[in-house]
């Protein structure tokens, strides 16, 4: 039982670093643009990540991304040591690559560690590899589509206000950014809060029979968090944390994600954060847990790319690419040298 408390207490841990370290993603563009400070920035961001709470649960009636990040590893071969070492592998990875200041994915470090541990156990007989296929392929598609939506919604408004004056263009751009703002960080806490809640549900699920556990912890399937609200507790938790993180702030992400890769002012702000929001929701709806800062990022290129191609930093751009695909590599083996450690205890 104190192995069980202490998994959930460390996949809390993973859902506020999660917040600190992907606040910028909502928050970069509307600090660099200098629409709101700093520190307005991220009690905007923190409070609508846990509005998504209330979006999931009473407007969309179902946390379907949480379902499929359970599904990483078979359920059979789900247990206690394999998922405190994939948390412990995606704890130490997310606070690395935060140190170094690069935006890399809180998403694909919990499911590299996850796979890794329970691979290291069983061997890959343990792992539903098409999912875990899908999950990889939006490394590339995710950031794809934020650039093509980036681009597209980039020349649709500039076709749109080309009338405008430009001192009130950008007065109007600078008002559409906290609205933007607002619809990704309602994204992000869609999508990385249910993350964690996968993990949570699927620990609980995998224990069924073998605990004696209180009534509020007997959890069993996934359809009892739209048929019942005795199991709220986890959405909530995950939901909130994740915004006390965002409350943090991750200041040296972002550097990179606000002026790093391009330059941009109050109307490419807007673009970029509403093609990324759009992203988001879309992959809410099939299902599919993808990083924050992947759409993000592609969205900002696809904005910055509408000016000229020499407006993005693609150096910079290549050097998150190769953090992105080692991610979960590298995930997986520090995942699976935890496990070795912790069998030994």
């Amino acid at each position: 039982m104190v192995l069980l408390f202490t998994i959930i207490v460390l996949a809390l841990v993973f859902d506020f670093i999660n917040g600190f370290h992907d606040a910028a993603n909502s928050i970069a563009t509307v600090v660099t643009t200098k629409v709101l400070t700093p520190v307005q920035a991220v009690i905007w961001a923190a409070a609508f990540n846990f509005v998504a709470f209330f979006i999931a649960k009473y407007a969309i009636g179902e946390f379907g991304i949480a379902n499929t990040v359970a599904k990483t590893v078979i359920e059979q071969y789900i247990t206690l040591p394999i998922v405190l070492s994939g948390l412990l592998a995606a704890i130490i990875w997310n606070l690395f690559t935060w140190w170094f200041g690069i935006p890399s994915s809180s998403s694909h470090t919990l499911i590299g560690g996850f796979a890794g541990a329970a691979i290291a156990a069983y061997g890959f007989q343990s792992i539903h590899v098409s999912t875990i296929i899908l999950i990889a392929s939006f490394i590339v598609l995710a950031p794809l589509i934020g650039m093509l939506g980036g681009t597209l919604i980039t020349i649709l408004t500039m076709h749109i206000s080309k009338k405008a004056k430009p001192r009130k263009a950008e007065h109007w751009f600078k008002r559409l950014q906290l609205v933007s703002s607002a619809a990704l960080s309602i994204g992000h806490g869609l999508n990385d809060s249910q993350k964690v809640m996968g993990i949570i549900a699927i620990t609980l699920i995998s224990v069924q029979g073998k605990m004696d556990l209180p009534s509020w912890m007997q959890l069993s399937d996934f359809s009892q968090f739209k048929d019942s609200d005795t199991f709220d507790w986890i959405p909530f938790a995950c939901f909130t944390v994740i915004g006390i993180g965002t409350l943090s702030g991750g200041w040296k992400i972002i550097k990179t994600m606000g002026n790093k890769i391009t330059k941009i002012n109050s109307f490419e702000g807007f673009c970029a954060q509403t093609s990324a929001a759009l992203t988001l929701y879309l992959t809410e709806i099939i299902k599919v847990p993808v990083s924050t800062t992947h759409v993000i990022t592609g969205s900002i290129m696809g904005v910055g790319a509408t000016k000229r191609l020499s407006a993005v930093r693609w150096g910079v751009t290549r050097q998150l690419l190769v953090a992105w695909l080692l991610t979960i590599p590298v995930s997986a083996v520090l995942a699976a040298l935890i496990f070795l450690i912790v069998q030994m205890f």
